[in-house]
């Protein structure tokens, strides 16, 4: 991410490949949320959510719960798999 940039990045081991998380914010044109998920460095889904004029000033606080909520879901589905 560019040092200008707002957002957060987790990378962690699943079954031998690297699955890498980003959530950042764009300003414009359309203000949004974007979180993106790598599976061994492919990209695999992206998810959007619209800024709608909320609080800037908590602006990175929105980015961190928006990720941890991406990852604690993807996650979840991970573990589901593997009780299969």
């Amino acid at each position: 991410m560019p040092d200008n940039a707002m957002g957060r990045l987790d990378a962690i081991e699943v079954g031998g490949r690297k699955l890498t998380i980003q959530t950042e914010f764009f300003p414009g044109p359309n203000p949004r949320i974007e979180t993106k998920v790598y599976l061994g460095g492919t990209l695999k889904k992206t998810y959007t959510e619209d800024f709608t004029g909320g609080d800037e000033e908590d602006l990175q606080g929105l980015i961190h719960r928006t990720h941890e909520q991406r990852m604690n879901q993807i996650i979840a589905g991970l573990e589901g798999l593997q009780a299969k």
